[in-house]
């Protein structure tokens, strides 16, 4: 597994880091999603965002350009149903419409609440297993020649607290983030050598939906906002994240 490292202070990318870059956001509506592909376009880079609703991510699209960044690409995909060449007209249309992919974000997930995996649906056990582990791989396979071509390009992987959702009732979420640790230690291993760097990032509990369903008891206002760890995503996804190539950035608070 990639090892955990721990920053000094809160990173983020400079002015102008992703200054032409072509960023590739998935769940780019979510609350990490959102986050980090705002914090992108601070940076300067053009971005795509990958989601579900094109209604909430034109939200998103919106925002950027009022925060007077470049216009991004929206394509609309459905993690839950894509299948590999669903993957592969997304990559060829990123190369004809932007020309290049400097770095990958997988901050999409699928959660549905907590339940022993005696009561788990089938059905909802493969959602979770093709959103949160599926998708992923199958998407960065179908980018890494795109990102091969380029002197330095990044792929992150938004991780989970593996002591948190190992647990019991974490079901299919839990073990597909397991499953997704082991996945990013995989592609790091086979492009250490390579421009493509892998990074692996684990926020802190945030004031996002998915934690609402999970922890529908907790005072949220406790929590972060999403700004932070969508901040770190966008520096892993710089030159200026070399020295955390082939790691995982916690950003969780120390007990």
């Amino acid at each position: 597994m990639l090892p955990q490292a721990r920053a000094e202070h809160r990173l983020q990318p400079s002015e102008s880091a992703l200054g032409g870059r072509v960023v590739l956001v998935t769940g780019a509506n979510g609350g990490l999603g959102r986050a980090c592909a705002l914090s992108c376009a601070r940076a300067g880079a053009s971005l795509v965002l990958a989601g579900r609703k094109v209604s909430a991510l034109e939200g998103v699209y919106d925002e950027i350009e009022r925060a007077g960044g470049a216009s991004p690409a929206i394509y609309p995909i459905n993690l839950e149903g894509a299948a590999p060449q669903d993957y592969a007209a997304m990559v060829e249309a990123i190369r004809i419409q932007c020309g290049r992919l400097d770095a990958l974000v997988h901050a999409a997930a699928h959660f549905d609440g907590l339940r022993p995996l005696a009561q788990t649906q089938p059905i909802d056990w493969l959602k979770h297993h093709q959103v949160g582990l599926n998708a992923p791989f199958l998407l960065t396979q179908a980018c890494m020649p795109l990102l091969r071509e380029r002197e330095d390009a990044a792929v992150v992987f938004v991780l989970e607290d593996p002591d948190r959702v190992s647990k019991a009732y974490w079901g299919g979420y839990g073990v597909a983030k397991a499953g997704l640790a082991a996945l990013a230690s995989v592609f790091h291993e086979e492009s250490e050598s390579g421009p493509v760097r892998v990074h692996g990032l684990l926020p802190a509990p945030m004031r996002t939906a998915l934690r609402r369903m999970a922890y529908f008891g907790e005072n949220t206002v406790e929590r972060e906002l999403p700004e932070r760890a969508g901040e770190a995503a966008a520096f892993l996804a710089t030159a200026q994240a070399a020295a955390w190539r082939g790691k995982i950035l916690d950003l969780r608070p120390l007990d």
